[in-house]
């Protein structure tokens, strides 16, 4: 039975998500790398105040998911894949092998300030719970206008649906969703316009820094944000991290492919349980679990009986 590693991205942040982590050396050994290269204490990225920029929350992420992966890898425990969610992509790659640490939390960085700075206010993202993709396509289309631009972006689950674009034309979508049916229509906790085409020259310039990047094969199968897909190749890896962040994420299509291809437990690294929530309705043969909500311990012991 094969083992997944899941990264959680953008909205699974928490206040103090990194002063919570698992007491273990490997952890401690992945926040003083972190705290070199970003070249400031990390602790004082995940304050209340902190989390309200892009920059800090993606940041936040990766260092918190890596930090977990570590410590599973250093007492034995390897994934047969790894999924990673928008910026926990990133993770992802460094999981697999396919990039480094210090360049991911480079790009991470720079990845946020380029988002901040595309739309810095009046922009975000809602999620429709009830729906399908096609009423929710078919909603966006009727609504959509250029004053205030909106997108179908991420398929979370078969009736889970997130949107982007301008606030106005977001609260205009999920007013008509609530009308429509929608078990839930509320805006995400997400201040940029996350995988959607407003966001294609943040893509683009990402791509043109991932190009002096080093990016490896993995040595574990690495899921494409974009394709839905399990990949090795380098370059296609260098293309999902770079271009995700313009287009939408297929985590239902992910989550099913992972389960066609024997996986039977996924563990969701650090912050929150998201992934592990929209999993448990969404892949009844499997089980799912976060480290946030089950204890590092716990889902450490887990993995070495089911995968034994």
């Amino acid at each position: 039975m094969k083992l997944a590693f899941l990264f959680p991205g953008q909205g699974s942040q928490k206040i103090s998500m990194l002063h919570s982590l698992p007491d273990h050396s490997a952890v401690g050994e992945v926040l003083q790398e972190a705290s070199d290269v970003i070249g400031e204490n990390i602790y004082n990225l995940d304050t209340a105040e902190a989390l309200t920029s892009t920059v800090s929350v993606q940041l936040s992420l990766l260092i918190a998911s890596v930090a977990v992966s570590k410590a599973f890898e250093a007492e034995g425990v390897r994934p047969d894949f790894v999924a990673g969610h928008s910026v926990g992509a990133f993770g992802a790659a460094v999981t697999c092998g396919a990039m480094d640490f210090a360049d991911a939390l480079k790009i991470v960085k720079l990845r946020g300030v380029l988002m901040e700075q595309a739309f810095p206010s009046g922009y975000g993202m809602g999620v429709i719970s009830g729906l399908d993709a096609k009423s929710v396509c078919d909603m966006v289309e009727a609504i959509f206008s250029e004053e205030n631009p909106v997108y179908s972006s991420n398929i979370n689950a078969a009736d889970q649906i997130t949107i982007s674009g301008s606030i106005p034309g977001i609260n205009k979508v999920l007013d008509q969703a609530s009308q429509g049916g929608a078990r839930t229509a509320e805006l995400l906790n997400v201040s940029v316009p996350s995988h959607c085409p407003l966001l294609n020259s943040v893509g683009d310039s990402l791509y043109d820094k991932l190009a002096h990047i080093n990016i490896r094969s993995p040595v574990v199968l690495y899921a494409s944000n974009r394709k839905a897909r399990l990949i090795r190749n380098s370059e296609q890896i260098r293309e999902d991290l770079a271009f995700n962040v313009s287009h939408p994420v297929r985590w239902y299509e992910i989550s099913s492919l992972l389960c066609e291809y024997g996986t039977r437990l996924l563990i969701e690294m650090p912050s929150g349980n998201v992934l592990t929530n929209l999993n448990k309705k969404t892949l009844p043969g499997a089980r799912s679990v976060s480290v946030d909500e089950n204890g590092f311990e716990n889902c450490f012991f887990l993995a070495k009986r089911f995968c034994s």
